[in-house]
């Protein structure tokens, strides 16, 4: 039962990290289909800081981890920034795009790197498992993460940037209404970018936080397993709000980590269900809970509409 409760406290982490930074970039009025692939560059460049780092203290290693991370996935959303905001392009295959060329690049970049260390090693595995353990809290038999904690914290800090500060106010108002919005002085443009970096922010540290679930070293050819377009699924089910956001994570999460740790349990072993039914089960959770309530979904009205100052 306790490693259940790890691996979902984990797996709601990832979720709710990346489908807040969905959350901010929506509500400034793009729409970040992108986030599977600043998923994949936060995790690159998180796992080749902790391999870089190895032995080192554990306050440097987690400190490192996290801004390397995160800064990898902020960078990244430069490229949706840009393209969306600067050049009105079309936001879905920004995303689109986005997301098929990180896989293809973290791999090219790890087998790059490896190939100069050792001519033999074409591997785009990185191993960081020496530097992940200054990432774990041990409480008795129970591990915990510090990435879990720094996710509770931004949780918070999220929703109190949001809902009690100004500049929570005008991002969301350049989300429903951004000709209003710059009536009053608002740059739209500004804000858009301010909430697009953020999502890639968030983003890159739930990248790391995703593929040191359990494990020491990372293939990237297998991508983050569509966890950014669950997360997305997360943050609609959430109604871009961070608190809910935060308990549909703990939902996905759980049926995520009950694949991970089935065979633990005798009730559920005796059903003689094939693991990969286990693995399908977030994802089918997922298609459910967006049948029965995507009708009363409320997304920012201006999401994924370039803006257009002489449009009133």
């Amino acid at each position: 039962m306790s490693l259940l409760i790890q691996y979902t406290l984990i797996f709601a982490s990832v979720l709710m990290l990346v489908a807040l930074g969905g959350c901010f970039s929506e509500h400034s009025g793009v729409i970040n289909l992108g986030l599977e692939g600043i998923m994949v560059m936060g995790a690159l460049g998180g796992a080749l800081a902790m391999n870089a780092m190895g032995s080192a203290s554990a306050v440097v290693v987690i400190v490192g981890t996290i801004v390397v991370s995160a800064l990898s996935g902020l960078v990244y959303s430069i490229l949706l920034a840009v393209a969306s905001i600067n050049f009105s392009a079309d936001q879905t295959l920004i995303g689109t795009a986005m997301n098929m060329l990180a896989a293809a690049a973290a791999t090219v970049a790890v087998k790059s790197i490896n190939i100069a260390e050792n001519p033999d090693n074409v591997s785009s595995t990185v191993v960081y498992g020496a530097a992940k353990k200054s990432l774990i809290i041990k409480i008795g038999s129970f591990q915990l993460s510090w990435l879990t904690i720094v996710a509770v914290v931004l949780l918070i800090a999220s929703y109190v940037i949001l809902y009690k500060t100004r500049f929570g106010l005008r991002l969301m108002a350049c989300g429903e209404h951004p000709q209003a919005a710059d009536s009053v002085g608002i740059n739209v443009a500004k804000m858009r970018w301010a909430g697009v970096l953020i999502s890639g922010f968030l983003g890159g540290l739930g990248g790391i936080t995703y593929i040191t679930a359990g494990v020491s070293e990372w293939k990237f050819e297998t991508g983050v397993a569509g966890f950014g377009f669950l997360a997305l699924a997360v943050m609609i089910f959430g109604q871009w709000k961070p608190i809910n956001i935060a308990l549909a994570a703990l939902l996905f999460g759980f049926f995520r980590a009950l694949s991970n740790v089935y065979s633990g349990f005798d009730f559920l072993a005796a059903l003689n269900i094939p693991g990969s039914i286990y693995n399908m089960m977030p994802y089918i959770i997922s298609l459910l809970v967006l049948a029965f309530t995507s009708k009363n979904s409320r997304a920012p009205k201006a999401e994924g509409i370039p803006y257009d100052k002489s449009v009133r």
